[in-house]
């Protein structure tokens, strides 16, 4: 296959990226993704984006997206993503994004995209149905395409997005030669479900839990430790864990879990014939003590764009590098003519 190597330390390249759609994640995005992400640096050559391109699927005011854009890339640093191991850029920042998407696009099929469900989805619930929204996958397929990933992590609600990734790779290869690596889904591992604090049945959600059930990393502690104390238990006394039937005290429980490294059954334990005010106590304890550092790092470099948009130029050179050679050797395998040298 005429594609480059897989990274400067011969590592498989992984590449995903977030939407910077709010000002702060909450708890449970936190851990279901920036934590998993930070582990992949390890044994994967990691790029990790801002798909500020994908926002603009919905009406955004200028301002609100710069504020988040910088925000979310913060995150991802404070979160642990080191930008001197991982390239860290925004999606803009690298114009072969569009590009590749054009050309996906005229390989695309009308009805493939009739056929993805978060369109149906997303415009079911009153979400603008522009054609950005409708050629979303497109874009998300170039995103991954242009950097040879080998590896996607993906999570059950895009899996459909990356059989289509899957799909034009293959098409592009088949009409104009091997010109497109076809990656494979990275399961990540299976990481703890965060469950609204007043709907603990659930997911903890942006768009669907209320303010009141919702732990955001960059709230102040006090405001925590409050959603915290009034959170959703049941009506028994006895702090076990059980999903079905006591969902409010497992949750709690899982979150002290994840995040104290200490094991449900030692917890059960330790709070046998204890109140539920003594767990929610215990677990506001451990919540501000993991989001502290996380909202002073944030602080920090939010304190300082520029040095903040340094770090997202450095991310955007390197990926630009790899997007580069990629656009080149589509361009010269669909018959475009070379760019000015």
């Amino acid at each position: 296959m005429s594609t480059p190597a897989t990274g400067p330390s011969a590592r498989p390249r992984i590449l995903s990226g977030m939407q910077p759609t709010s000002d702060s994640l909450h708890l449970g995005n936190y851990l279901g993704a920036l934590v998993n992400w930070v582990g992949l640096q390890r044994d994967f050559d990691t790029y990790y984006f801002v798909a500020d391109l994908h926002a603009l699927t919905v009406p955004t005011d200028p301002e609100v997206l710069r504020r988040r854009t910088r925000i979310t890339a913060a995150q991802f640093i404070a979160g642990g993503v080191d930008p001197e191991e991982s390239a860290v850029f925004c999606q803009s920042h690298v114009h072969q994004h569009a590009e590749l998407g054009w050309v996906l696009a005229c390989q695309t099929a009308m009805g493939e995209m009739n056929r993805m469900t978060q369109y149906k989805d997303k415009t079911a619930k009153g979400q603008n149905a522009n054609v950005g929204l409708f050629t979303y996958p497109v874009l998300m397929a170039a995103d991954i395409l242009m950097y040879d990933a080998a590896y996607v992590p993906v999570g059950e609600d895009q899996r459909q997005h990356l059989e289509i990734t899957r799909d034009l790779a293959e098409r592009m290869n088949a009409r104009f030669g091997e010109v497109l690596r076809v990656p494979e889904p990275y399961i990540v591992k299976e990481s703890a479900k965060i469950m609204d604090l007043q709907d603990p049945t659930s997911k903890m959600s942006k768009t669907s839990s209320t303010e009141k059930g919702i732990l955001e990393m960059m709230e102040d502690p006090a405001r925590l430790a409050k959603k915290l104390r009034s959170a959703v238990t049941d009506t028994g006394s006895e702090i076990r864990f059980d999903p079905e039937t006591k969902p409010g005290v497992s949750n709690l429980l899982v979150i002290h879990s994840v995040l104290s490294g200490t094991k449900v059954a030692d917890l059960e334990a330790e709070f046998a014939g204890r109140g539920y005010g003594d767990l929610k106590k215990a677990v506001a304890e451990v919540v501000v003590e993991a989001v502290t550092p996380f909202r002073e790092r944030m602080t920090e470099l939010l304190d300082d764009p520029a040095e903040l948009d340094r770090i997202l130029a450095r991310g955007a050179e390197r990926a630009g590098l790899i997007a580069q050679a990629t656009t080149t050797r589509v361009r010269d395998a669909i018959g475009l003519l070379p760019g000015a040298r």
